[in-house]
């Protein structure tokens, strides 16, 4: 038997409020499915976040429970976003972070998108 390790949602993240409509974004994507805007302290020349409308708190959450349906919609946002913004070549970098360990700060199923220029290494040794 699994044990699901993932926390419980919580309708009150900053990511809810957004998609309710309580605090502003910067908008660049919206469809059914997923909303993607700019991130309010970038981490590199273009950061953007791409959030599925659905309340999943990660990667984990939104494989075991979102419909086929909502994770198709969301995989391809995530593609028209880059490809909205000129960013498949020359490339850029998505990153989901799950959990305490990797740092993640709300817990609300997120994808950075990372461009604008050389990213560097993935990870600091």
């Amino acid at each position: 038997m699994a044990i699901d390790a993932t926390l419980p949602y919580d309708d009150s993240n900053i990511f809810a409020r957004i998609l309710r409509g309580e605090l502003p974004c910067k908008k660049v994507y919206e469809d059914d499915h997923a909303l993607a805007f700019h991130d309010i302290n970038p981490q590199a020349p273009l950061h953007i976040l791409v959030i599925p409308k659905g309340a999943y708190v990660s990667w984990d959450d939104f494989s075991e429970r979102g419909s086929d349906t909502e994770i198709a919609g969301f995989v391809r946002a995530v593609g028209q976003v880059a490809r909205d913004n000129g960013l498949v070549v020359p490339g850029y970098r998505l990153l989901a972070n799950v959990g305490p360990d990797s740092h993640q700060e709300v817990p609300h199923l997120h994808v950075h998108l990372f461009a604008g220029g050389p990213l560097g290494p993935m990870l600091t040794r």
